[in-house]
């Protein structure tokens, strides 16, 4: 759901790390706090299907991040249609999903070491208060690059779902995806403290 970093020369690929994340940060607090009027909607739409064009991948890339995020918006909208209503369902999920595909883009756009580097530059006042910028930014790029992880997981075992004769999706998938993501989450852990960084 979260990509990351494919090569090119776009409008999109040479504006500066901060920019970008300036720009996001700006559209999810629009779309977070003034989503609930429809023009502003409409609006992000907009300039998330022009930034996807500038990325010069084209709007397939678009569906094709929105396919990703097909499961985050069943997992959003079915409560929130049982509980809220059609109205509010639709509304907060576009909002959820609009800011997932603005940081798709940013993150296919931009390298992960610019991104660490913002990251790292804005988390520097932290210092003071004994937090480490170094360990935010190490915190936030494996965030990043956990998540297509976990995707993966998820994608092998819809295969062997599928292999043994069962459905593609099930409930059943829910606990093998929560151990193996655990099992990711250990690895890592004891990666980072091999090299000191627990």
């Amino acid at each position: 759901m979260i990509s990351l970093y494919r090569h090119g020369g776009s409008p999109m690929h040479r504006l500066p790390a901060g920019v970008k994340l300036a720009g996001l940060a700006v559209i999810a607090l629009a779309v977070s706090l003034l989503g609930h009027s429809w023009p502003v909607l409409p609006g992000a739409g907009a300039v998330l299907l022009t930034g996807y064009l500038a990325t010069g991948f084209g709007l397939g890339e678009f569906f094709r991040q929105l396919v990703a995020a097909r499961w985050l918006v069943v997992i959003m909208a079915v409560p929130q249609l049982i509980f809220l209503g059609a109205d509010l369902a639709l509304l907060n999920t576009t909002r959820v999903i609009a800011v997932v595909l603005f940081a798709a883009l940013v993150t296919l756009t931009t390298p992960m070491g610019e991104l660490l580097d913002v990251v790292e530059r804005l988390a520097s006042p932290l210092a003071r208060l004994g937090v480490s910028p170094a360990k935010v930014g190490l915190l936030l790029g494996l965030t990043i690059t956990t998540v297509p992880v976990v995707a993966g997981f998820m994608g092998r075992l819809r295969e062997a779902m599928r292999a043994r004769g069962g459905p593609r999706m099930s409930v059943r998938i829910v606990l093998p995806l929560l151990v193996l993501a655990l099992q990711h989450g250990d690895e890592l852990s004891d990666s980072l403290r091999a090299r000191g960084l627990d």
